[in-house]
């Protein structure tokens, strides 16, 4: 269970986002929209560790986060797209991908680790990265460099590091942007496959409204950084606060 309670950030006299309480369950796919200015990654990144809270917590699984380090909650099991595009860009996509499989094995086997049990499995490192990069449909790519993929690639390259990371939370901060009309079904097969996995909490910014009504389970809206709605899809979206909040203000945009 991942819990935000009272999390408030202010920017001199601007409230980006205002006391918002809300808590996130394994199993569940929950979108997170609202109008451009509205405080989803200003969320995102306090939850992730990006941005200190002026006030309220963050915690997962009854465990206190606020004040930890984005990597040390990377650690305790948040998973971040945007926090793993610090790649090896002179290196393979097998590579990089092998490296986020190692750190997370070491992590797990932190005591007693040595070079020889590293070098020792590194044929199991490199099967589960291969595993991987079948799922996130990168095989064909596995000896290119980094730095030689197109866009798309490298999204779901991203996707392919938070998955060999084995976090609790998956975090998307609109997955499929800059992705042509080709490349974004793949990301959004990839996020139905995570979602199987009763076990994993996901929270997805997005603006398709598409998108969100076919994959969320719940949707939380904010709009001016408070929580204005939550609920379930139809009747959030139906709902009049939201309608004038995000609807209405998209209008107003076009």
């Amino acid at each position: 269970m991942l819990e935000t309670k009272d999390l408030t950030i202010r920017f001199g006299g601007h409230v980006a986002v205002n006391a918002v309480s809300c808590a996130f369950a394994p199993g569940t796919l929950t979108a997170i929209v609202g109008p451009n200015g509205a405080g989803k990654t200003t969320y995102f990144n306090l939850i992730s560790g990006q941005l200190k809270a002026t006030s309220g917590t963050v915690s997962l699984d009854g465990r206190l986060l606020s004040g930890l380090s984005p990597s040390a909650r990377t650690h305790a099991g948040l998973g971040r797209a945007f926090q793993l595009t610090n790649l090896f860009p002179n290196l393979t996509v097998l590579e990089n991908v092998r490296l986020a499989v190692q750190a997370t094995r070491e992590g797990a086997h932190r005591r007693g680790l040595n070079l020889w049990s590293i070098w020792s499995d590194h044929k199991a490192l490199s099967t589960r990265a291969d595993e991987i990069l079948t799922q996130v449909k990168l095989k064909a790519r596995e000896h290119d460099t980094v730095a030689s993929l197109p866009h798309g690639d490298q999204r779901k390259l991203e996707v392919a590091l938070l998955i060999a990371l084995e976090p609790k939370v998956f975090m998307f901060d609109e997955p499929t942007a800059g992705m042509n009309a080709a490349e974004a079904p793949v990301i959004l097969d990839l996020v139905r496959e995570l979602k199987k996995d009763k076990t994993k909490t996901i929270l997805l910014v997005e603006h398709k409204m598409d998108v969100v009504r076919e994959l969320a389970d719940r949707i939380i809206v904010l709009h001016n950084g408070t929580l204005v709605a939550d609920g379930e899809p139809a009747e959030v979206i139906a709902s009049p606060v939201v309608q004038e909040a995000y609807l209405g203000v998209a209008k107003e945009a076009a």
